[in-house]
């Protein structure tokens, strides 16, 4: 099992102590008040722990604090798992990343974009290039969610079962197949949404790779990085780590249990989302960016090469745009000004612009429960967040985690 624990003293690696101890003061008044159960946070430099300190409860209707091993669903943090699957099988040649979906799954070869009308009366037209590979990578397929409430192809996934998740019963191929047969939301390549761009990513990897999506990631990067309480469920011996899930009351905006949508961790679904399915635990995930942070290896285990890794990074949009130029306005898992996407992650292309201390060519992502990462390759540094509280664009965490972060380096 991957452990977890302070291994240098902060000024050895630039921090100061004490300018640290703000995140906990911080983050503490969101529990102290109610608006989180619990959390806990991770700072590393240059590989090595500089800070990790937990908060609160994981369960707080059984009373069970945040624990170093607790097991969290990291929802969107999936992404950049699958985006590095996706990309070690680019490195074999399993695929170029300009061929078409549909050399993987067939059902995309006759894909429509939506061209007005209503969600029970869709205009469409015929695609003017076809869903790429790339297109899934960066989020600019056309695909989208049905949460986002925001345009009528979103109210066309809920009304075909995708809101929060899939049909009960449909496997990833039947899912894409249903998500082929509903309109993109633009032509593909000329603007970005957030949506189940990686979940498909994950049917190509199953197909180019003649694995399941979780015999993969188990294969080929859980096992060999030593990410052993990471995958799609929680199984019965570690059930008891899995912290309940939250979401604000609308009444007092304290932590409300969501059991109906926390309980689907339990079981194998039929389903495996590449882009939303993992649980993990911190020290795991630690493990994954710290493979990030080295470009590709850690502990003698390479994933990917370093090139690869370094390009995965930089910023894929057009002409070097922000999201707040390409991207459609609602939600995702990163803020808009200022920030490029990469392969699989967002990319901080101007922090003056996004209005945050950090460094360019910082790369991150995050998930529906509130959980975060960030990876700054310039500063060395990594930092995670986990807690359970749906949604994540519930609290400005993320932002205030990297201002408190930063202000502590002094070096």
């Amino acid at each position: 099992m991957a452990e977890l624990k302070s291994e240098i003293d902060p000024a050895e690696a630039g921090f100061d102590a004490a300018r640290l101890q703000r995140i906990d003061r911080h983050f503490a008044r969101y529990v102290d008040d109610g608006r989180l159960p619990g959390w806990l946070v991770v700072v590393t430099r240059a590989g090595r722990v500089v800070h990790v300190s937990t908060c609160g409860q994981r369960d707080v209707e059984a009373g069970l604090p945040v624990e170093l091993d607790s097991v969290f669903r990291v929802y969107s943090m999936t992404k950049p798992v699958t985006s590095v699957a996706a990309m070690m099988l680019y490195e074999e040649g399993a695929f170029e990343l300009k061929d078409p979906v549909s050399r993987f799954i067939p059902s995309f070869a006759d894909v429509r974009v939506y061209n007005g009308g209503s969600s029970l009366k869709a205009v469409t037209e015929p695609a003017a290039e076809p869903v790429r590979i790339w297109h899934l990578l960066t989020h600019m397929s056309g695909l989208t969610y049905g949460f986002h409430y925001n345009h009528p192809v979103d109210a066309m996934y809920r009304a075909a079962g995708f809101e929060w998740g899939s049909p009960p019963g449909m496997d990833l191929a039947t899912c894409c197949d249903a998500w082929a047969a509903l309109p993109l939301l633009f032509q593909p390549g000329t603007e970005w949404n957030y949506g189940v761009s990686t979940d498909v990513l994950g049917r190509v990897i199953e197909v180019a790779s003649g694995r399941s999506l979780d015999a993969f990631f188990e294969e080929r990067i859980c096992r060999p990085l030593g990410m052993d309480n990471t995958a799609f469920w929680v199984d019965g011996r570690d059930t008891d780590r899995l912290g309940a899930l939250y979401t604000p009351d609308p009444s007092t905006g304290r932590a409300m249990r969501l059991d109906p949508l926390g309980d689907l961790a339990f079981a194998r679904p039929s389903a495996m989302s590449g882009g939303g399915g993992l649980v993990s635990t911190a020290a795991d995930y630690h493990r994954f960016t710290q493979m990030l942070l080295n470009e590709g290896e850690l502990d003698g285990v390479r994933l990917l090469g370093s090139r690869t890794v370094r390009y995965m990074a930089e910023n894929h949009l057009p002409d070097g745009a922000d999201l707040e130029a390409i991207g459609r306005p609602l939600f995702s898992e990163t803020t808009f000004d200022g920030t490029g996407f990469g392969l699989g992650f967002s990319v901080l292309a101007d922090p003056v612009k996004n209005k945050v201390l950090a460094s360019p060519g910082e790369y991150a992502w995050g998930g529906a429960a509130s959980t975060a990462f960030w990876v700054d390759p310039v500063e060395q540094i990594t930092a995670l967040f986990f807690t359970q509280l749906l949604p994540s664009s519930t609290y400005p965490i993320r932002p205030q985690l990297k201002q408190l972060v930063y202000q502590a380096l002094v070096d």
